[in-house]
């Protein structure tokens, strides 16, 4: 029987650029190990999407990320095509290197180098869903108000994310984290304070939300998280009901924040208690969501901003394998 072969996406810059030491450590674990692998290093994200196309291509059985969040979903992104369908039947598989693992805390997969080569080696796989994201690459005043479907194609892209989207504040918290806050206050700290920052200076705006089907207006949305697993963001998470064989995934809403609701509504996203639905937090299931308002707000998933409204939001057709520890 011929042995797996792998391949690794490595990004030495992940973490600010504290990373770079662990490559070596990372490849010597292979070569002991006498695995079949090749590596290749990126300088960006977009370099780490054309890696894993590659990869999937050449039909390597196992695509290793060695990196950060932003790593992950540009791996992740790789492997389907803009119908949703897996193009090979590769697996998936992490070593973590960057500041806020909420991919490997969502799938139980380790943290710790050696612990992740583990279970790379021990290779014990689970298939889980990925969500699909059809949005705006830019920012243009002409698709205000419209909905994704009257936009032209040339101006589209599909995305695909492992965790959550968010619509709103949390894209200007994820552009305020990503700057290098984290780096000095640690994950959930820098998340806590960009938060705060961006709430100061977010403008809430009216948004139209088509959920299966069904049309609503929200008025005065401050954020819009679509999601699979409980993690929005580092520390903010989601007491959701999903089950792997739901096919589904949450839509949790919080409009009209002020300073007397604002203490409740954070306590509800922070404590990762049970939500209880009110005029401010509202948390409901579905299979399709489609997203446009009175401005082109920004589009972030797993924790990088990548375009803006309109958008739909629904799962891939095809579930992903990952290597994980159970």
């Amino acid at each position: 029987m011929l042995s797996s072969r792998y391949f690794l996406i490595v990004n030495p810059g992940s973490k600010g650029g504290k990373s770079q030491y662990k490559v070596d450590k990372i490849l010597s674990l292979f070569k002991e190990k006498q695995l079949n692998f090749e590596y290749a290093i990126t300088k960006s994200l977009q370099d780490a999407y054309d890696l894993s196309v590659m990869a999937n291509q050449n039909k390597f059985d196992v695509i290793v990320v060695v990196g950060g969040d932003g790593t992950i979903n540009r791996v992740l992104n790789g492997f389907y095509d803009k119908d949703g369908n897996r193009i090979s039947d590769a697996r998936f598989a992490v070593i973590y290197t960057g500041t806020s693992p909420d991919f490997c805390k969502s799938y139980n997969i380790p943290t710790r180098l050696n612990a992740a080569f583990d279970a790379i080696y021990q290779n014990k796989t689970r298939k889980i869903l990925i969500g699909k994201i059809l949005h705006c690459k830019k920012n243009n005043i002409k698709n205000v108000g419209c909905s994704i479907h009257d936009v032209s194609v040339s101006e589209t892209e599909v995305d695909y994310f492992a965790c959550c989207v968010n619509i709103g504040l949390g894209a200007a918290t994820a552009n305020m984290a990503n700057s290098g806050i984290r780096k000095y206050l640690g994950d959930t700290a820098g998340t806590f304070i960009s938060l705060i920052s961006a709430l100061i200076k977010y403008k809430p705006c009216d948004f139209e939300v088509e959920q299966n089907g069904e049309k609503r207006n929200i008025e005065k949305l401050f954020n819009l998280s679509a999601g699979i697993t409980r993690f929005i963001a580092s520390g903010i998470k989601v007491n959701h009901d999903l089950q792997q064989d739901d096919r589904l995934f949450y839509n949790l809403t919080i409009k009209k924040l002020n300073l007397l609701n604002l203490p409740k509504a954070l306590y509800s996203v922070y404590s990762g208690k049970k939500i209880k639905n009110s005029n401010i937090i509202n948390l409901s299931y579905c299979t399709s969501l489609s997203i446009k308002g009175n401005v082109n707000a920004a589009v972030e998933f797993d924790g990088d901003p990548y375009g803006f409204l309109p958008c739909k939001i629904e799962l891939a057709k095809d579930e992903l394998e990952i290597i994980l520890n159970f």
